[in-house]
Order: structure tokens, then sequence, then C-alpha cells
């Protein structure tokens, strides 16, 4: 295989809604570029892409296929994407690592969520957008409709390179207006057969040809001096337009397919070859220390790994980006996030299950390779003197959380170990070990996600695997002052044990003042502030510990054990053995024994001052608060509200994006546990949202009353 300069090399993502079409559009461009003999298909199970099992068996892509054509002395490095919401994390990685999208429109729905939500992630990435209107050959299909709900959701930058002559069953042909040509097709499809343009389509064409020219001219000062001149620019010219208004997005072109009939497909990628820009036309990339950095074959090796696929009788198979330099087989690289070196063993040009050998990859190239010893997705591997770093791909927070646990305890380990590596597939399923909850939560991007995670996990890895709700991470804290004080004390032959603490605590905030003085049943205590700590909680809010012990009652020496027993009755709060938050606690007198007393008695003694006086405080629980934006169709919108109304969700506003609508709420955790499943049941799946953690909020007193209870009983359940 040719090595490719840079400046031959261009990185495109293929993304689009669950069901457009990508996968079979993935088919007709490998076959258009001689790469395979025959075009599969998903219900055939054939296709390059959506090759592991899991794909095969729910009919969707869940991991981005990477593979490559050769097309017209260029190489395209293509990443076919999944499309369900729930798989977003492959193509948030694509977008990453390219520098052009193609996303695929639906012919028989138009834009949809998924739509937008990809085309939101191009925005926030800067990158280029391509629209493709696929299955034109569908009854439902109107093109002029869709174009003008396009132009509606993401402005007039939206402009047509080709139309089609008509839709439906008897779609065969386009009018292209960039060459002026129509393109029609035999049934089979493949290559097109090139006409002028019919008399009846002329007036059309030109009309689509003029606005086409205008969207070009506007990008280049040049252009517009000619445009303004002549009304026309040469196809040359237009191509030039095109380029630099993909890169500044100033234009979104649009073309015509017919994926499965591989209708277009082979015009699309002459296109796609001879316009879109290549790497070095798009802005550097920028490391972790604000150095952008360009991608040059001379400068010194530098490689980001942005996916990691296991593979039966291979292992794993580690994607890469060359983001500088030149890499060849043999090379002995450093990683710098692990401080460990590693040797390139074979390279690979990617195509899908197979993989090429090749000698070397130049900046800006997509390869892969195996057996490394030590590398993890996101990681970087640097050449001598080199120590650049790169972390520029941000996955979106978790919606869909479950604890998970092995059938059989014994395959525990084996259970975590699986996990972990699912996680280097898809970093979307976040792993975490709740100390807080005991339990091991698997946290991903819906209720398919995890479904997904599950079957590999019994099918590919054996290990039967049961799903529970989570708990909630609940908080408790006090609402009022309270005072209370206790001695500890044990002789048991020798030195014994002696301690007594008093102490008053009160909630706290931020910024409060330093107390001065507390009336406590008709009794006045005096706060001589004698040692002050702020211990910032792992689990949020605060604990401000105060010493006001005067008169020598309780050495200074104590004071750490003093403060270690109230943090260990902060770890579990006295109503449901949640963890405490915004206390102030003021340890004001005690007494101490010349030869018994020691940091154990000092520890204990705190520990049940505390948790007497915190019981009489006033104390509430706690719950987290999330902010949750939902995307809806308007039509969905009032079964949505009413269904979060239910949810004790507090609707923040609402706003129109694009065509949608798009609700700002606050809801508690506990109520977004099986939310993308409702979600998706009442808009038949049309509809996204985000969470973002905002505030813990005290529960409801009826609510508050429950968790008690719930908490008693399973305390009872333990002992028994």
């Amino acid at each position: 295989m040719k090595v490719y300069q840079t400046n031959e090399i261009k990185n495109i993502a293929l993304v689009g809604s669950a069901g457009s079409g990508k996968t079979t559009l993935a088919e007709s461009m490998l076959f258009e570029a001689g790469v395979i003999k025959r075009r599969g298909t998903v219900e055939s199970k054939n296709t390059v892409s959506d090759y592991f099992p899991v794909e095969q068996e729910y009919g969707y892509s869940v991991f981005p296929t990477v593979f490559h054509v050769e097309w017209n002395n260029k190489k395209l490095n293509i990443i076919d994407c999944p499309g369900a919401d729930d798989f977003v994390g492959g193509a948030i990685t694509a977008l990453n690592v390219t520098d052009q999208a193609l996303l695929l429109i639906n012919g028989q729905y138009g834009p949809e969520v998924g739509t937008q939500n990809t085309f939101r992630y191009t925005e926030k990435l800067k990158k280029p957008v391509i629209f493709l209107v696929n299955q034109l050959d569908s009854e439902k299909c109107d093109f002029e409709m869709i174009v003008n709900g396009m132009k509606e959701i993401y402005g007039q930058k939206c402009v047509p390179v080709q139309y089609p002559i008509q839709t439906g069953p008897n779609f065969n042909a386009v009018i292209d207006v960039l060459l002026m040509k129509k393109y029609s097709w035999k049934p089979e499809g493949g290559a097109p057969i090139i006409e002028e343009i019919p008399e009846e389509e002329k007036e059309k064409a030109l009309s689509y040809h003029k606005a086409l020219v205008e969207a070009a001219a506007e990008n280049d000062e040049q252009l517009m001096e000619k445009f303004f001149e002549s009304e026309s620019l040469t196809e040359d010219e237009m191509r030039e337009g095109i380029r630099k208004g993909l890169v500044t997005r100033s234009i979104f072109p649009i073309f015509c397919v017919c994926a499965e009939k591989d209708m277009g497909v082979r015009r699309l990628m002459e296109f796609l070859g001879n316009v879109v820009p290549f790497v070095t036309d798009m802005p550097k990339a920028v490391n972790t220390a604000g150095e952008e950095i360009a991608p040059d074959a001379n400068a010194p090796e530098s490689v980001y790994f942005f996916k990691t696929g296991v593979e039966p009788h291979i292992g794993e198979v580690s994607y890469f980006k060359v983001m500088s330099g030149t890499i060849k087989t043999g090379d002995d690289l450093t990683n710098v996030d692990r401080n460990s070196k590693e040797r390139i063993g074979q390279l690979y040009a990617c195509a899908g299950a197979n993989r090429i050998p090749v000698d070397q990859l130049n900046a800006g190239d997509l390869g892969c390779t195996v057996k490394l010893k030590d590398v993890k997705t996101g990681n970087t591997l640097n050449g001598k003197d080199c120590e650049w770093k790169f972390d520029f791909i941000k996955y979106p927070n978790s919606k869909y959380s479950r604890a998970i646990k092995a059938a059989n305890t014994a395959d525990t380990e084996k259970l975590m170990a699986a996990v972990l590596k699912m996680h280097q597939e898809d970093p979307t399923w976040v792993i975490e070990q709740s100390k807080e909850l005991r339990q091991t939560i698997v946290h991903g991007q819906g209720e398919f996600h995890l479904r997904t995670l599950k079957w590999r996990l019994e099918n590919n890895e054996k290990i039967q695997t049961l799903f529970e709700e989570p708990k909630i991470p609940y908080r408790e804290t006090i609402t009022k002052i309270a005072r209370a004080d206790y001695r500890h004390k044990k002789q048991s032959g020798g030195a014994g044990q002696f301690g007594e603490v008093h102490l008053i605590v009160e909630p706290y905030t931020d910024g409060m003042p330093d107390p001065t003085t507390y009336k406590l049943g008709g009794q006045e205590f005096k706060v001589n502030l004698k040692g002050k700590e702020e211990v910032t909680l792992d689990w949020g809010g605060k604990l401000v510990f105060i010493n006001s012990v005067v008169g020598g009652a309780i050495d200074t020496r104590f004071m750490p054990a003093i403060l270690k027993g109230v943090m260990d009755r902060m770890e579990q709060g006295p109503l449901t053995g949640s963890y405490a938050r915004d206390v102030r606690v003021i340890v004001y007198d005690g007494k101490m024994h010349p030869v018994d007393s020691n940091e154990l008695s000092f520890m204990l003694a705190a520990r049940n001052a505390f948790s007497a006086a915190f019981k009489e405080a006033g104390p509430k629980i706690l719950e987290p608060i999330y902010d949750l934006e939902v995307l809806v169709p308007a039509d969905y919108m009032g079964d949505v509200m009413s269904d979060l109304q239910g949810r004790r969700a507090i609707i923040m506003g609402m706003d129109s994006e694009a065509g949608y609508q798009k609700l700002n709420a606050k809801i508690p955790l506990k109520e977004l546990a099986n939310y993308s499943i409702s979600l998706s049941s009442l808009t038949g799946g049309r509809a996204s949202f985000n969470t973002k953690f905002s505030s813990y909020e005290l529960v409801p007193n009826e609510i508050q009353q429950q968790l008690i209870k719930e908490h008693e009983e399973d305390a009872a359940n333990e002992e028994d």
C-alpha cells in the first residue's frame, strides 16, 4: 500500500441517527473504492462495520468502525459511528479525531433529535458538516420539505449541491448543480449515466446553481468580486469556495444518496476526494500544555490512542491518530501517561475487522496496532525528546446507572476485570466502586447501553450478571443548634480509659462568622477560639471544628482524636447511615485523667457526644438534585411535562432550539432512575436528555420518614 503524505489524507466521521443508513453507506463506499467485491447488508450480518457479535445480535452499531479507502491518489480514513443516542461516545470519539462530518439524514423522517444532538457536537468541536439525504427511494421522502426543514433548523448555510428529479420507489436520478449535469442509475446502481440536464429541469437547476455559486463565493473575497462582476464561477473556483466555507462552517452542502442501491455514492466520493479539507487545512490540535501542534511529518513523533477494541484470538487492538511525525514499524516510544516504554511491533491501515500491514504512517493519519504492553484509551506515545500529551475528548455525563454484581460471587473478580476492559472499548461505560453505597455502580448513556454491556458479559465472558437499581447517595445535616456531652470511662485492671467531651453543633454555611456566644437551655456558653480547622469533605460540604476549651480542661494533644471521633460519625449519620455534611462543631469543655486519658478515650467520647447532639439538632436528610435538559419534539411536550411533574421535578424554563423544544428542570436523582426508558416510551425514541449534578436539597418530610423506616428495617434484618 502506498505511503500517503499528510497533504493527501482526509479524515471523515460518518454520523447520523439510528436507522439513517450509515453502515449501508459504508459498504457502498468500500465497494466503489474496490476494497470489497460484494456489498454486505445489516440483515445478512456480513458488513465490514458491525462485525462484533453484540452488533449482529441487535442489528445496531455499538462501536465506531475505522476503515479507509484510496480514491484518486488520496487516502480517506472514515469512521462509521453508532447512531443510537445510547452509543454517542463513538460519535464523539470520531468527531474529535477526524476533520469532516458526513451527517446522514433519513429521507423518511428528515432531521431527527439524534441529528440535532450530533450537529451540536460538530458545532462545539467546530467541525465541517456535509449533509447526506439518504433513503430517497422511500415513499415517505419529500426532499424539498426536508431541505426547508434543515434551513429552518441549521440556517441558510444549508445549500443543496444535488436534488432528486423524483423521490419514492422510482428514484434513480439527481441533478448535480455544481457540475450542472444529470446523474442517473440503472436498478443495480454503481456507475452513473452522466447526461445534460433535461429542458424541463433547467430553470430549477439554474436557480439551485446560482444559490450554490453565491454561497461558495461568500467564503473568498476574490471569488466574491468575480461573482459580482460575472455572476458565475468556474467549477474549480466553486470547489475552492466550498472548501474554504467547509473549514469555517460557512456552508453545509447537501448531497443525495440511496446507499442501499449504491446510487450517488461514487459522485459523493469524488466530492470528498476533490473538495473536502485535508488534515493540513484544519485548525491545529492543542496539547494539554495549551500548545498548538501542527500535523508535520518531519516534527517529533507523537501518537494519540483514541479507541481500544478487544477481538477474539487477537486481544486488544489499539487505534491511534498520528498527531505529529512519522511512525514506523519497530519504533520505540514512551507512554507519557503511564511512564512506560512501548515498541510498535506492527502498523496497520484500518479496514474494519481486517487490517492491512504498512511500514509507516505520517502525521494526520489514522491506524492501529496490536499487542502493546501498557497502552489505554486516551494515552499518548512520544518519540525521543518529546513530552506532548493530548486529552481532548470529553464525554457527556452518564444518564442511566445500575448496581452490578455477579450472580455467582466467585465470579466477582472476573466481572470487575471484564467491565474495566469494556470501559477501554467504550469510555462512556463508567465503573464506580462506591464505598458509601457498598455497591459497584456501572453508569451509561441509557438502558440499551447497559443492556448491551450485560449481553456481552453473559455471552462473551460467560459471567451471569445481576443488575439492580442503585442506592441513592443521600446526605444528612442539621437545622438547629444543640449541645451534648459524653464521658467515656472504662476500668479493667491496670491503666483504664477516661475522656469527657462537651460540645455544641450547629448548621454551617460558607462565609459564616466565627461564633462568640451561645444560649442553650437558659445557659450561656462563651466561645474562646483557641483553634479552628475547616475540613472539606470528600462527599461534599464541610465540617468546621473549633477548639474553645480553656483552663486546660482537655490537653491540646487530644484535639486530633476528638476530631477523628467526630469524623467517624460524620461518615455514618444517625438517620439513614448516610454521610453528614455542613456542620460546625465547637468543643468547649471536658475532663481528662492524668493517667487514664488517651487518644482512644477522647475519640470514643467525641463520637458519642457528637451523635447525641446531632440527633437533637433537627437532623434532616438531603437528596441529590440534578439539572435536566430535555430536547423534545413539540408534539410530545405536554406528555413530557406531565411525566416530570409526577417525578417531583421543578420546571425551570422552556425554549425552542433548532425545531425542537428544550425544557430545563431540576429533578431528584431518585426520580431519574428509569427516566431514559420512560422518555423513550413517551416520545417513540424521538427525545433526548442530559443531566448534571446541581446540589443537595432537603427531602420532603414524608419521604424522610419513609427513608428512616427503611433504614431501621434494613438494620434489623442485618442483625438477624
